[in-house]
């Protein structure tokens, strides 16, 4: 009877000491509180008692930055908030040389959040985001490599600025918009005027592109099918009009 207990007994201490880890875990085999080794998945099987397994994931984790106030470079208050993907490389050092990797990952990210912030101005937040992402991301990932953690990515996802930094925003792009149409409508006059000129010009030499430009403006008028009538002179009749004009008055000045 006593040989029976004590083969039950050690079935079941062997029973006891299997252990199942999945694909994405590593399990870390302490033995009497010192490290032993780092168990990969599948099923494998410590000494009850004596070796004790922590298990870690080593999947890509999310963690979730809250909000944090801070002052750019230019004194404006801004509320930021970021992700942080990170992932465990090595089981043995992000358990042995830190006490919460998480929350470590969470609090570097947090502080370095701030002083990242607080060296760019509310124009370099705004415009340039995945550059100041990635710059943020080196700057944890340097903190926390000799944890055995990797940042795999890090991105700023939102910007709140106060109210009246949104109205004066608001009407400075107001006035950049009014300032480019204005010159465009500008630009737009100063090359209309040019091809008057132009085309002035070449009528003032060729008498028969007035009378064609005549021609192509009843033509226009015709097809809009108004009740509009045009009576139409000849530029000779002009040309006697004005001769007479000048005739008239060298006479009215031979008299005086």
């Amino acid at each position: 009877m006593p040989l029976f207990a004590f083969i039950v007994i050690l079935i079941f201490l062997g029973l006891s000491g299997l252990r199942v880890l999945q694909q994405y875990q590593r399990g870390l085999v302490f033995r009497l509180g010192r490290y032993s080794a780092t168990r990969g998945p599948g099923l494998t099987w410590i000494i009850p008692v004596i070796e004790r397994m922590q298990v870690v994931d080593v999947r890509v984790m999310t963690q979730d930055i809250e909000p944090q106030e801070t002052m750019t470079n230019d004194n404006v208050p801004v509320k930021v908030r970021a992700v942080v993907w990170y992932k465990v490389i090595n089981p043995e050092r992000a358990i042995v040389q830190v006490a919460n990797f998480e929350d470590a990952v969470r609090q570097t990210a947090l502080t370095s959040l701030r002083s990242v912030m607080g060296q760019h101005s509310l124009d370099e937040l705004l415009k340039e985001q995945e550059k100041l992402s990635s710059m943020l991301g080196e700057i944890i990932d340097k903190v926390t490599e000799p944890w055995g953690v990797e940042v795999d990515r890090v991105q700023i996802k939102d910007v709140e600025i106060p109210q009246s930094m949104q109205r004066a925003m608001a009407q400075e792009a107001e006035a950049h918009r009014e300032k480019r149409a204005r010159i465009i409508k500008a630009e737009a006059e100063h090359d209309a005027a040019l091809k008057l000129t132009e085309a002035a010009a070449k009528m003032a030499h060729m008498p028969m592109a007035m009378e064609l430009r005549r021609m192509q403006m009843l033509t226009e008028v015709g097809a809009e099918q108004n009740t509009m009538t045009i009576v139409m002179m000849p530029s000779e009749f002009v040309s006697a009009a004005s001769a007479m004009v000048r005739l008239a008055d060298k006479a009215a000045g031979g008299n005086d």
